[in-house]
C-alpha cells in the first residue's frame, strides 16, 4: 500500500513536487503532435492563465519558480508546456512590454523585466512604487561607485545624509530598513551576504540578479554622471567596467 499521503483539498500526494518539477523534452514535431490533439480553445485559456498568473506574481515582484507554473497553471497540459510559455511570453512583451527572464538556471526561477522604464525613461516619480524604484537606483548606483560592494553600515548613512532614517517611517517609503533589506531583497534587486565574526552581525550589499537584468553599469553610471555634472570617463575604473559590460 502507497506510504503516500494526500494532501487535504489540494487533491495533489506528496512527492508531487518532484513530478512538476520536470518538464519533458520534445522535439518541435513532438510538440506539434501534442498540439493537434488538444483543442484551440484549451490552448487559448492556458495561456490566458498563464499570463494573470505571471501578472499577479509581478505585482509583489516575487520571483517565479518553473514548479509553481507547472503545478498552479499547465499541469496536465505539460507535453505542450513550451508552446504555453512561448505564446504567454508574446502576449507579455507585446501587450504588458514585459519579458520573461530566468534568473537562476539550476531551480529554474524566472523573473518579469520591464522593456519600457530605464534609468533614463520616461520617468520615476508618478506613484510611490515609481518612487521605490528611484530610491532603488539611488543605493544601486552607491553600491557600484563603491567597487560593487558597500557594508550595510555605509549604506544606512549614506541613506541618513538623503534624510532617509532607518530607524524612522518615513511619509512615501514607510519603514526604509524593511523596505532595503526584505523587500529589495526579496525581489532579487539587492543581495546581502552576512560579514563573518562581526558581532554584531554586519552585512554586505551587492546587486542582485533582477537588477542586473532590468538596468546596466552604463546606465548607472551615466545617471551618477548627471548628478554630479562630470563625464562618466571621470570615474577610471567604474568607466571601464561599465564598457566592458555593456
Amino acid at each position: 500500500m502507497s506510504q503516500r499521503k494526500r494532501s487535504r483539498g489540494s487533491g495533489l500526494t506528496q512527492g508531487d513536487d518532484e513530478d512538476f518539477s520536470v518538464v519533458p523534452t520534445q522535439s518541435p514535431s513532438q510538440v506539434q503532435r501534442n498540439l493537434e490533439s488538444r483543442s484551440q480553445e484549451e490552448i487559448d485559456r492556458k495561456v490566458t492563465e498563464l499570463v494573470q498568473f505571471l501578472l499577479v506574481k509581478d505585482q509583489k515582484k516575487i520571483p517565479i519558480k518553473r514548479v509553481d507554473i507547472l503545478k498552479k497553471v499547465i499541469r496536465e497540459y505539460k507535453d505542450v508546456y513550451s508552446e504555453i510559455v512561448n505564446r504567454a511570453g508574446r502576449t507579455l512583451q507585446q501587450v504588458f512590454g514585459l519579458q520573461m527572464v530566468e534568473i537562476d538556471t539550476k531551480h529554474h526561477i524566472y523573473i518579469l523585466t520591464s522593456t519600457l522604464p530605464r534609468v533614463e525613461g520616461e520617468n520615476l516619480k508618478q506613484d510611490i512604487q515609481t518612487a521605490k524604484l528611484g530610491l532603488l537606483i539611488v543605493i544601486l548606483s552607491f553600491i557600484f561607485m563603491k567597487g560593487n560592494s558597500a557594508k550595510d553600515s555605509a549604506v544606512w548613512e549614506f541613506l541618513r545624509r538623503l534624510r532617509l532614517n532607518p530607524g524612522e517611517k518615513h511619509k512615501v517609503f514607510g519603514d526604509v530598513k524593511k523596505l532595503v533589506m526584505e523587500e529589495f531583497v526579496r525581489q532579487k534587486y539587492l543581495e546581502i551576504t552576512p560579514i563573518p565574526l562581526t558581532d554584531p552581525p554586519e552585512f554586505n550589499f551587492q546587486w542582485g540578479p533582477r537588477a542586473a537584468k532590468e538596468t546596466s553599469k552604463k546606465d548607472i553610471l551615466s545617471f551618477v554622471a548627471k548628478i554630479q555634472k562630470k563625464e562618466p570617463s571621470f570615474w577610471i575604473s567604474q568607466y571601464n567596467e561599465a564598457k566592458a559590460n555593456t
